[in-house]
């Protein structure tokens, strides 16, 4: 997977587009002049876990000796899964039950940003990438900034693509997602089975 698909995936995981009426919700309590403190904070904590998964991960595969192979397949159905959710969605709300103040790691750094489907994503990444860590470590690090810079404006995008506005772009990015999880899974049993 060359760089651009690698922001490409991990941008669509995170989902900020979706993240945004979420994120307006769990703020609505915190004033005004300290939104933007605590959503900066929020998104370099989320980085941080990023990070510490993008540098532990391959040694848990590691240690559980999983091969390219099934980490490929298993991917394409993780993400399969998630961009199923991404275009029909349940019922439940994403954020659990509203916390009382300021909202410190979770529920917005993480399991927002930086949840099971972005971390899971990474650890499938980094062991099936043909390319460098260092490439890796850039498309996340590319992927974090966009979701980070759309989160920051949160407001102004609500205020442009309103509620349905914002459903429509998790759809299609839920769509995109289910053609790179389909290629993910193609190429996982294409060399499982072999030549």
């Amino acid at each position: 997977m060359d760089l651009f698909s690698a922001v490409v995936t991990l941008f669509l995981v995170m989902d900020p587009l979706g993240n945004i009426p979420v994120f307006l919700s769990v703020l609505k309590t915190v004033p005004a002049e300290r939104r933007r403190a605590v959503l900066l904070r929020e998104i370099a904590i989320a980085y941080l876990v990023l990070l510490g998964f993008f540098l532990l991960g391959d040694y848990l595969l590691q240690f559980l000796r999983l091969e390219q192979e099934a980490v490929s397949i298993a991917g394409g159905i993780v993400l399969f899964l998630i961009a199923l959710r991404m275009i029909f969605p349940g019922e439940g709300g994403r954020a659990g039950d509203p916390l009382e103040g300021e909202p410190f790691v979770v529920p917005l750094a993480i399991p927002l940003i930086a949840g099971p489907s972005a971390l899971a994503t990474l650890l499938l990444l980094q062991r099936s990438a043909s390319s460098s860590k260092g490439e890796l470590l850039l498309a996340l690090t590319i992927a974090w900034l966009v979701s980070g810079i759309l989160l920051l404006s949160s407001t102004f995008l609500h205020r442009i693509l309103r509620e349905r506005g914002l459903i429509a772009m998790e759809r299609l990015m839920g769509m995109l997602l289910v053609m790179v999880s389909v290629q993910m899974l193609m190429n996982g049993v294409r060399v499982f089975i072999g030549p």
